[in-house]
């Protein structure tokens, strides 16, 4: 072998090496996620392609390489068999040629196509624009860098020091877990469920470990971590200024009691189906258990720890000693017949009934419950116990005694709009109004809007919505019902006023308004629709139903300055009426309807006035846009916990 071509081909060798070193060390695929002054420097570029000229690209080796192997193949076949060993020896004893010197690699900065390799590695993050910066965000948690862990520097500082920060809070518990319910509900197909849920930013730590505990807990139930996070975080001054309340709160938010049931029944067709039970009586201190019964099919374990939630806090507002619970079933009754909702009826109750009473348990009427399921229920109930103790409020007349609760339903919506209106020297009367739902609450509401002189020009149900921009009056409403009724669609009102319109497959949120109620289901109104609002000219929204709006929804909703009135406060008409009924019940004396409306409005300016001044006494002011919020939750959460503590925190 001759000695000149081996050391031409190590040296060749060598040199590729080399030059695929600074290939790679130059090439555009490692990029540093540093920011700094240079982001945009041109001279980067230059000094690249220079120390890439250098060294020929790597298809000019591989060429150059084919030209010498095949110039001395055949010299190199004749060699190979008679190769001195001493030649190898020889030639591995000498010195290395000299290299190319590499150029001195200059730290690249951060140009355009970095956000895309950085959004490829970090799945949990994103780049979007804050207050004219830009930032990396946590797609859980839509929260950036500082947010998570305190810059030690005390400022934001470099993108890798906000990567790192991201980094930290994507092992914590807190993200663990949320991310964790997010991907579980997408797994379970849950729909209600896959958008992540947002978690604000709690100051308190002993608040933010009693989220912590409730998601490590119930890491799947979405509803019940939401609204436990909107309490907690109204509550964080109480908690601040008394940390006693904080072992109450860990155990006020644990249900006293789940009772969950089959329910076996059968159509018209002979076929079985198997629905499920709830009855969640989740806090008795103040009163016997009572809460309303819900059947629809998003109803869950999620929804009814929510709803109980919301219904001890919202019983706790008034002056009426009475607990907290809730029930219901994943059954739907639309569009079915009266026999079949019969037959659900009584196999619901055969379960029910041991677990409610008039000094136990009572349960009323609510979403997808009304006189016919509640009169089904109440039969059998009366058919187990041999009692005829009305244990059922919200049914007909005829077995009752009183009808005064239905309408007071969504009357109280009304009257809590007029009394915050009347606070500012406003009033009702000319306001254009967006209402969603026809169930018992929305279609009061509108009742009750008419005749405050308001403009309600929407109802919708869950197909669509009617919108009559000229505002609906009482022979429209009266059609209204009659729809409603016959268990029609919303579309037979174009019927008969063509220049209304129905929109299918839409919700009512994109009308111009003044004021919206939300009066349909949980988290109906999201962040696309609190948009919408804000851009129709809406300054009042009134939650007719539990928990309207979406935590997104919400912190859109604050950062307009859109006032809230939350549920708590705003549904109280049905439960304040119906503590006034068993007080009418047990007098010679009947109250007329003027009657029960005037006191369905004093207790609204009386509620109003308790959340402002719990508000206020916790740092909310009066013009805060959810002062209303905290302030029902403040009130409500003082009552509850001042008579567990006096029952040594039961």
């Amino acid at each position: 072998m001759n000695p000149d071509l081996g050391i031409d081909l190590l040296g060749q060798a060598r040199a590729m090496h080399a030059a695929g070193d600074v290939h790679r060390g130059m090439g555009v695929d490692e990029i540093d996620l540093e920011i700094g002054p240079g982001d945009d420097d041109h001279s980067f570029a230059h000094a690249a392609a220079q120390a890439l000229a250098v060294v020929s690209p790597h298809e000019d080796h591989h060429h150059h390489l084919q030209h010498h192997q095949h110039q001395h193949q055949h010299q190199h076949q004749q060699q190979q068999d008679v190769m001195d060993p001493h030649h190898i020896v020889a030639l591995q004893q000498l010195p290395p040629p000299p290299l190319l010197k590499e150029q001195p690699r200059k730290k690249k900065k951060v140009v355009k196509k970095w956000r895309d390799e950085w959004a490829d590695t970090y799945k949990w993050a994103y780049l979007s624009v804050h207050e004219g910066t830009h930032r990396i965000f946590c797609s859980v948690c839509k929260e950036y860098g500082r947010k998570h862990r305190r810059n030690p520097y005390g400022n934001e500082g470099s993108r890798n020091m906000q990567m790192s920060a991201l980094e930290e809070h994507n092992n914590s518990l807190l993200h663990k877990e949320a991310l964790r319910l997010q991907l579980a509900s997408r797994d379970k197909g849950v729909t209600l469920l896959e958008r992540p849920i947002y978690f604000k930013a709690l100051l308190s730590k002993s608040a933010e470990s009693i989220i912590e505990a409730i998601i490590r807990r119930d890491p799947y139930e979405g509803e019940f971590i939401q609204a436990v996070q909107e309490v907690v975080h109204s509550l964080e001054p109480v908690l601040s200024k008394h940390p006693q309340y904080i072992h109450v709160l860990e155990r006020m938010l644990e249900p006293e009691r789940i009772i969950q049931f089959r329910v076996p029944w059968s159509d018209d067709k002979g076929e079985t189906h198997i629905s499920r039970g709830f009855r969640l009586q989740f806090n008795q201190a103040l009163g016997h258990y009572k809460g309303g019964l819900c059947f629809h099919p998003s109803i869950n374990l999620s929804t009814m720890k929510f709803l109980a939630l919301e219904q001890t806090l919202k019983n706790a507002l008034t002056i009426l000693s009475i607990g907290g619970a809730k029930g219901g079933s994943d059954f739907d009754p639309r569009g079915k017949s009266d026999s079949e909702v019969l037959r659900f009826c009584q196999s619901f109750m055969e379960e029910l009934y041991r677990y409610i009473g008039p000094n136990q348990d009572i349960p009323t009427g609510d979403m997808g419950v009304g006189s016919r399921e509640l009169g089904y229920l109440f039969g059998h109930y009366r058919r187990f116990t041999n009692h005829f103790d009305v244990s059922f409020t919200g049914g007909s007349t005829c077995w009752t005694g009183s009808s005064s609760q239905i309408s007071a339903v969504g009357y109280g919506l009304v009257h809590l709009a007029s009394v915050i209106l009347a606070d500012s020297n406003k009033e009702l009367r000319g306001l254009r109004c967006v209402v969603s739902g026809s169930g018992k609450v929305a279609m009061n509401a509108l009742e009750k809007l008419l005749l405050f002189g308001a403009i309600p020009v929407t109802i919708s149900d869950s197909k669509g919505y009617i919108y009559d921009e000229e505002g609906f009056d009482g022979m429209k409403f009266g059609l209204l019902k009659e729809i409603k009724g016959q268990q029609k669609s919303l579309r037979e009102y174009t019927k008969k006023y063509p220049r209304a319109r129905y929109c299918e497959d839409a919700k009512p949120w994109n009308e111009k308004c003044d004021i919206a109620f939300p009066c349909a289901i949980h988290n109906e109104l999201n962040h696309a629709d609190a948009l919408a609002l804000i851009n129709g000219g809406c300054q009042i929204i009134v939650e007719g139903s539990d928990m309207p709006c979406t935590a997104q929804a919400v912190d859109v909703l604050r950062k307009a300055k859109i006032f809230v009135v939350p549920s708590k406060a705003a549904n109280i008409g049905g439960v304040s009426i119906a503590g006034l009924d068993v007080a009418q019940s047990a007098t010679p004396i009947q109250w007329s309807s003027d009657d029960l409306d005037f006191r369905l409005q004093e207790i609204a300016k009386t509620i109003y006035l308790r959340c402002m001044r719990a508000a206020n006494e916790y740092g909310y002011a009066k013009g805060h846009p959810e002062c209303l919020v905290h302030g029902a939750n403040i009130a409500s959460f003082l009552r509850v916990a001042q008579a567990m503590m006096e029952q040594g925190c039961i």
